[in-house]
């Protein structure tokens, strides 16, 4: 194919996906593709996508109209978990050119340019070996870094280690250089990504096996100059250990933010999930971290409606996150995957069901997170703001994952100020102070 093409990208998913996407738009302008958005007319279109839940299946297939819709004759591209998993699906669906697997899909350019572009390249998973260190640059303010790919994890819902294949990191002195790069693009905060970041150390390439940790990573990271911020994404409870909530507590740039799992507030439904942690342990980490870091933020994942959960089940799991100090919640209902053990198991939850419990926990994090907002209030906070310009107004951050929205100013973006949170306006958000003006918190 000639380079003087143009290509545009869509990713489905997770920060994992966005930073190998971001990894793999850099390839394609190395070549002489010109990037321009999705919804504009493109050679190729490239799709990045994902297989958690069923509704990530659909919106692949319609992203892949979308882009039909944009150019009929465009060339697509299918990668990511679910062109890994359903390759053959992936292929069938009209108007997709090319299905790329998990060893294959950062040498898109290649297949391109070859002389048969088109069909099915996809290893199976056990075969997946290398690890291409990625990282994505959205909105110039952050950038999330991979670290770590696959997971050595056998969750009974959970299609990632099929998709992904076994837990592998990259480097400590790659991840380093990939850090400096970012500063010096003039961006202030990283997150770290992976799939399972906790256990990263395990199959370092190019390093002997174990040789650094978690904690090692974390250290290190710490004092790469220029960067303002460092936030750490999910983080499994049984891989978040003492030394670093100490360390993040004294950090010069690690922020007091963690995302940390848990699934379920039920042991019997956490022993069904095969999750490698009880209830007891999530309420010691949340204790230590609090312990250190009172403003701390803490999100969880949970996921409602696996099968067997009884309402017992789910009300144990309800009252638990009600006590926890915990500060949002991101809630999936349960959705059935292919070739995974939960899949198989009796007593499936009715999906009218799923959809009211996940209804009552999403309506208890706006609870929490309003209980968090409130102890924020009155306290003095770094926000680094974002370079987007949205409906008028610009966002940002606090350390604490406190968002901030004050009116359009592009001379803001990707500048820290010092701010003051006052008060929870009648819409819910939070009015705030700096330079004499008054701007607004958002969820």
């Amino acid at each position: 194919m000639s380079t003087s093409k143009t290509v545009a990208f869509y990713t489905l998913g997770c920060k994992l996906n966005f930073s190998e996407t971001s990894t793999i738009a850099r390839s394609f302008t190395t070549a002489g593709y010109e990037q321009v958005s999705f919804d504009k007319t493109a050679d190729v279109y490239v799709i990045n996508t994902c297989s958690v839940t069923e509704n990530a299946d659909k919106k692949f297939k319609s992203v892949v109209k979308q882009a039909l819709k944009q150019n009929p004759d465009g060339f697509l591209v299918a990668i990511g978990c679910y062109a890994q998993l359903k390759p053959e699906e992936s292929a069938a669906l009209d108007g997709v050119d090319l299905v790329l697997g998990a060893n294959e899909k950062f040498n898109v350019v290649d297949f391109l340019e070859s002389k048969s572009p088109r069909g099915v390249h996809a290893c199976t998973i056990d075969e997946v070996e290398q690890y291409v260190g990625s990282y994505a640059i959205g909105e110039r303010t952050r950038a999330f870094l991979k670290v770590q790919d696959g997971c050595d994890y056998k969750c009974t819902y959970c299609t990632i280690p099929l998709a992904r294949g076994f837990s592998r990191s990259d480097t400590l002195s790659n991840i380093l250089n990939q850090a400096h790069e970012i500063v010096a693009q003039g961006i202030k905060e990283i997150v770290l990504t992976g799939v399972n970041i906790g256990d990263f150390g395990k199959g370092e390439f190019g390093a002997k096996k174990h040789e650094h940790t978690f904690f090692d990573l974390v250290h290190a990271l710490d004092e790469t100059e220029g960067l303002a911020r460092i936030r750490i994404s999910s983080i499994e409870p049984n891989l978040l250990r003492q030394d670093t909530i100490d360390f993040v507590a004294q950090s010069k740039r690690f922020v007091p933010h963690f995302h940390i799992p848990l699934q379920s507030g039920s042991n019997a439904v956490l022993a069904a999930m095969r999750r490698r942690y009880q209830r007891e342990l999530y309420v010691k980490r949340v204790d230590q971290i609090k312990n250190r870091m009172s403003h701390a933020c803490i999100g969880v994942d949970v996921i409602v409606g696996f099968p067997g959960e009884t309402d017992e089940h789910f009300m144990e799991t309800y009252h638990f996150l009600s006590e926890l100090d915990v500060s949002y919640l991101h809630v999936f209902s349960y959705s059935e995957r292919a070739n995974t053990i939960a899949a198989e198991l009796p007593n499936p939850v009715p999906k009218n069901i799923r959809v009211k419990r996940s209804k009552m926990l999403r309506g208890l994090s706006q609870k929490k997170r309003r209980a968090f907002y409130e102890q924020q209030l009155g306290t003095t906070q770094e926000v680094l703001f974002e370079s987007e310009n949205k409906n008028g107004y610009i966002h940002g951050f606090t350390p604490n994952y406190v968002k901030v929205k004050t009116y359009w100013d592009p001379a803001l973006c990707n500048t820290i100020h010092t701010i003051e949170l006052t008060q929870i306006a009648d819409d819910g958000l939070v009015d705030f102070k700096f330079n004499n003006a008054v701007g607004t918190q958002v969820a």
